[in-house]
């Protein structure tokens, strides 16, 4: 069982950045591959970026490509989403997320086994 923790959300204006910080447990973290999603009011969870040690990497949705950059400290068991040039439409709850292998699915919030509680990110106009 992993615990997950988010924190560094806020109200920012648009064009502002963000880090968002994910605290999990466990001495494991670092065979995990982690992602990050976000659900805003009315609309489904959605991929944003997933990072895994080896074998497919990173992975970004494409919009937020070139704008938002997923990283890990693996002696922290701690995942970043360094969160740049911030449109109004970035704004939703974000969540960390953990799975026990990397593959080719990262994507597909369904194949997560843990998650946080969330954080809400705004960003005004």
């Amino acid at each position: 069982q992993v615990q997950l923790v988010e924190s560094g959300g806020g109200l920012v204006q648009a064009g502002g950045s963000l880090r968002l910080s994910c605290a999990a447990s466990g001495r494991t973290f670092s065979t995990y591959a982690m992602g990050w999603f976000r659900q805003a009011p009315g609309k489904e969870r959605e991929f944003v970026a997933a990072s895994c040690w080896s074998g497919v990497g990173t992975n970004y949705a494409g919009s937020v490509k070139g704008r938002f950059t997923i990283s890990r400290d693996n002696a922290k068991n701690t995942v970043y989403l360094q969160m740049n040039s911030l449109k109004p439409e970035d704004t939703a709850v974000y969540y960390c997320a953990a799975r026990r292998t990397c593959d080719s699915r990262l994507y597909y919030s369904e194949t997560y086994d843990f998650w946080g509680q969330g954080t809400q990110v705004t960003v005004s106009s």
